[in-house]
């Protein structure tokens, strides 16, 4: 509130594109890559490097910053009403090996010049404001992704998180203690009021479409599969084509099977085989064994359910059919998790308030904001990226509509934050 009235004069309110921008290139700094991305993996020195540059920032402007066992951050704003949850915006600072700008740092950015410009505007909001910044949400380093975010509400016992290693035997609780962030702070275990997520869209429908908001309604649900099919290699000369149990061959089929079982399911339906491994990988050898991954996307948990049936039902006849035998073991599933109605009509009228084009989007990808949805009403705000180009050095946003989506995020907030 501003003067003792809720939130006067909040409605021309507008962050600093300028500023955020400029928060932005720096932050790009720390890990920037030759093509012009940015490779700042979980808990080496220049996540550190990043985390610090985060933490000088919120303390510039007033916040208290506290820090979690999982090394979690979160900088806070006080309210006049230190007794209501804290309204809660965020992302994550780490990225891929080929990373790009603006994944994840803009929504943490963003969540930072809000702050920054109720601070300049003496606007003292009800509820208390933070900004989290997530631990290892890529899990480009270590596993399990949303590392941070899904230890808060209790998805990974803290225990088990912090005993993962890395490729080289690095565990996550040694790596935290290297780099100062393991916080005092016990992790989770308190009320969040409304939990926000800028973040840039990662796909190209918005641009497409010539929209600069992105209105989420929830993310897909994810079934992720290992599948091993298993033959007989033998020598690619004197052996028949008509005798032969090529496991590769069969891969080559459910490759094609899987891409059907997504394009059968519209809209929403997505199917992926991301890696692939072939042995024993001889050019002269029939390939006896093929490890391979399944990736199934669907908006509604039943069609979901639908895509998994269909995937083992085909992987059944291909066997029977080729004579090869085919494993399909699940290893991941996130059931599809819609945002809160409420929240997510404060960022459809916050959009046309503010005269942006909008339209409803469903997010694909994983974000921080799909856990905290477990446990506080959440939204999500997206905003175009170029040719819809993410995990990937070229990415790249524009600035009026970085700064579109801030002032989204501002006023939702504000709405949000409001004592009801």
């Amino acid at each position: 509130m501003q003067g003792g009235a809720p939130h006067a004069g909040t409605a021309s309110l507008r962050i600093d594109g300028a500023r955020l921008w400029d928060a932005l290139m720096r932050l790009a700094k720390i890990g920037a890559t030759p093509k012009g991305g940015v490779c700042r993996l979980a808990l080496t020195d220049l996540d550190r490097q990043g985390r610090d540059f985060f933490v000088a920032e919120a303390k510039a402007i007033g916040c208290t910053v506290r820090v979690d066992a999982i090394g979690n951050i979160f900088a806070r704003r006080a309210g006049r009403d230190g007794t209501l949850p804290p309204v809660m915006t965020g992302s994550h600072i780490d990225t891929q090996p080929t990373g790009g700008k603006f994944d994840g740092n803009y929504g943490v950015l963003a969540g930072l010049e809000v702050l920054r410009t109720l601070a300049d505007a003496g606007i003292v909001t009800d509820a208390p404001l933070e900004v989290a910044v997530w631990t290892n949400e890529e899990g480009s380093r270590f596993v399990p992704v949303m590392m941070g975010s899904g230890a808060f509400i209790g998805e990974f016992a803290l225990d088990h998180v912090l005993a993962q290693t890395d490729r080289d035997g690095v565990r996550v609780g040694d790596a935290l203690k290297e780099i100062g962030y393991a916080g005092a702070e016990p992790v989770g275990g308190r009320a969040v009021g409304a939990y926000f997520e800028a973040h840039i869209e990662q796909g190209p429908l918005l641009e497409a479409n010539d929209t600069v908001i992105g209105v989420v309604t929830g993310a897909l649900g994810q079934r992720w599969y290992d599948v091993v099919l298993t033959g007989m290699e033998a020598h690619a000369g004197p052996t028949p084509m008509a005798l032969r149990r090529d496991a590769l061959l069969a891969a080559s089929e459910l490759v094609g099977i899987v891409n059907r079982i997504a394009l059968d399911h519209p809209p929403h339906g997505r199917g992926t085989v991301g890696c692939l491994s072939v042995h024993p990988d001889s050019r002269n050898v029939i390939p006896g064994r093929v490890t391979m991954t399944v990736d199934l996307r669907a908006a509604d948990d039943t069609v979901l359910s639908a895509m998994d049936a269909a995937l083992h039902r085909a992987c059944t006849a291909l066997s029977e059919r080729s004579g090869i035998d085919i494993d399909v073991r699940q290893v991941v599933y996130f059931p599809p998790q819609p945002f809160e109605p409420r929240l997510v009509q404060a960022v459809r009228d916050g959009a046309a308030q503010q005269g942006l084009s909008a339209m409803d989007v469903v997010s694909g990808a994983g974000h921080d904001a799909v856990y905290l949805a477990r446990v506080a009403p959440t939204a999500m705000i997206f905003v175009p990226c170029k040719d819809g180009i993410s995990h990937n050095e070229i990415e790249d946003a524009r600035p009026e509509h970085l700064e579109a989506g801030a002032n989204v995020l501002l006023h939702a907030m504000l709405d949000a934050a409001r004592r009801r």
